[in-house]
């Protein structure tokens, strides 16, 4: 009997290897196709001390809430990948998502049964972004304004780079901490170069480090800046509302001053029409 089970335990530690081997092959395989080919708006990589541990990037698209924004999140994938799918979660505050929180969606290892073993990782990504895009709600996801979005998008270099600011911290958490606390360690553990970029552009827009804001003191009472969006400027947006504010208030103002003229010109008009039409019928 005990030889039996020690015989099945072989046979069942050579099988999980077997797997296992079967699913770096796989991830490799497909490290090497996002690598050459990555879709719109995503790049990814496993980390270099686990292959199961992915790590993306999604740059938010144009005409969304999230554009210019940089959210950063993780796919960890079991032993099995890729007859089960990954755990999901986005780390960077993104007003779609609670940062770190595994998200329910029929790509990630909430539904494993409606998973297909044909899906890759550019699937998965893919179908992260669309969902995130669009306004359907689940498990780990949230209900936010579109400012909020955007307010969170023109924040979300610093996020990364810092550790939503405990960079400043005596004590920031070890590296593997991926939410808020690790003072950035874990983002630049694995995107050094993104890393240095989000640096850069802060000092470029004069960000404070430590809080987020701007130090210039283009923040605005109510909202943080649109910090450098791609295709967009806080100044050249502003002087496009100021002009239709002004075009509008001139034009409100213009009736305001000139109400009686204009309720007099009517009249005259109504009285100039009547006797017209009232000589005519006489004439008949």
């Amino acid at each position: 009997m005990a030889s039996k089970a020690a015989n099945t335990r072989a046979r069942t530690v050579a099988f999980s290897a077997n797997r296992r081997t079967l699913t770096v092959k796989q991830l490799t395989r497909e490290f090497k196709t996002i690598s050459e080919n990555p879709p719109p708006y995503i790049t990814a990589h496993p980390s270099d001390s686990n292959i199961l541990e992915w790590h993306y990037v999604i740059t938010g698209p144009e005409d969304t809430p999230y554009h210019g924004g940089q959210y950063w999140g993780t796919l960890i994938f079991p032993p099995n990948y890729p007859f089960a799918p990954p755990a999901i979660r986005m780390h960077t505050p993104s007003g779609r998502f609670q940062p770190s929180t595994r998200l329910c969606l029929s790509i990630s290892d909430f539904h494993p049964k409606s998973f297909n073993p044909a899906w890759e990782v550019s699937t998965i990504l893919i179908g992260l972004l669309s969902f995130m895009t669009s306004d359907e709600m689940t498990t780990g996801s949230v209900s936010t304004t579109t400012a909020d979005r955007k307010y969170l998008a023109s924040r979300s270099r610093w996020w990364n780079s810092t550790g939503g600011g405990s960079h400043t911290k005596a004590n920031p958490a070890q590296k593997g901490n991926v939410k808020a606390g690790d003072g950035g360690a874990k983002f630049r553990a694995e995107w050094p170069e993104l890393d240095a970029e989000n640096w850069e552009w802060m000092k470029q827009h004069k960000v404070d480090s430590s809080t987020g804001d701007r130090l210039d003191g283009e923040n605005g009472p109510s909202c943080a800046p649109q910090l450098g969006i791609a295709g967009s400027s806080g100044h050249q947006a502003q002087a496009v509302v100021d002009a239709v504010v002004q075009q509008r208030d001139a034009g409100r103002s213009w009736i305001s001053r000139n109400k009686l003229l204009v309720a007099g010109g009517m009249i005259f008009i109504y009285v100039l029409v009547a006797r017209l039409l009232g000589g005519d019928g006489f004439g008949a």
